[in-house]
């Protein structure tokens, strides 16, 4: 399968809270990172994710807020992957900013300032915020 969303985290479920509109679904991608997502319970019926299956996350880059400061802050959102700025590629108004998280990367589409301001290099260290409503989950057909 083929996407436009930079974002893909394949592995396993390992976790559902089933709800009586959407249902909460863990999947261990690789690394041992986990991603959180928020889904209607009639898709997880239909895709069958349940405890066990394989699954893949689907995240837009423009979805993912970049922190560099997150210790002690709070956030909202349910997932958060700490890794090393791998790339910076730089565009007209928004630059693209790769995370390493050892075993899988992340990519996030910020504005050039909040790349200045953020002070963002190579080798430094970034976290990678998205909520779980910004994920779209699949599953092998």
């Amino acid at each position: 399968m083929k996407t436009s969303a930079r974002n893909h985290f394949a592995g396993p479920v390992t976790r559902v809270q089933r709800g009586a509109v959407n249902d909460e679904i863990e999947i261990q991608a690789a690394g041992g990172h986990k991603i959180v997502a928020i889904v209607t319970h009639e898709s997880a019926e239909d895709l069958g994710l349940d405890v066990g299956a394989q699954a893949f996350a689907l995240v837009k880059a423009s979805s993912i807020v970049v922190v560099t400061d997150a210790e002690g802050a709070k956030f909202s959102a349910r997932n958060r992957l700490t890794g090393t700025i791998a790339r910076l590629v730089p565009g007209a108004v928004n630059t693209e900013v790769v995370i390493d998280l050892e075993g899988a990367a992340v990519a996030a589409i910020i504005t050039n300032e909040s790349c200045q301001s953020l002070a963002l290099a190579v080798g430094g260290t970034a976290t990678a915020i998205f909520k779980a409503s910004s994920v779209i989950v699949g599953a092998p057909a």
